[in-house]
């Protein structure tokens, strides 16, 4: 049974900085990316970025780029995203997911993603 579980989001003033973590147990990560995605309320999930295993090669969504950094211990099955100057436009419960593949652009996509965290709530004051 493969199991994703983020941790590490809050309430934060906008300008300031959360990480989030992500932990994936029950399989070998070996060669498959993973991504973090975010959906606020009456809103469709969106892509916010995501790393590949083997290369270590990371994609961003325009939105975000400059602001966050997606990082990865493969030892431990993990992944983070260090989240800075944060707008209150960033507010959305923040989702990690695991893909079957590592091709971009596919990774930016939900559908290559077959095992998803419950979420982590991410809320930015103005």
């Amino acid at each position: 049974q493969v199991e994703v579980v983020e941790s590490g989001g809050g309430l934060v003033q906008a300008g300031g900085s959360l990480r989030l973590f992500c932990a994936a147990s029950g399989r070998t990560f070996g060669r498959y990316a993973m991504g973090w995605f975010r959906q606020a309320p009456g809103k469709e999930r969106e892509f916010v970025a995501t790393i590949t295993w083997s290369g270590g090669s990371t994609y961003y969504a325009d939105f975000v780029k400059g602001r966050f950094t997606i990082s990865r211990d493969s030892a431990a099955n993990s992944v983070y995203l260090q989240m800075n100057s944060l707008e209150p436009e960033d507010t959305a419960v923040y989702y990690c997911a695991s893909a079957w593949t590592e091709e971009w652009p596919a990774i930016a996509t939900m559908r290559v993603y077959n095992y998803w965290g419950q979420g982590t709530q991410v809320t930015v004051s103005s």
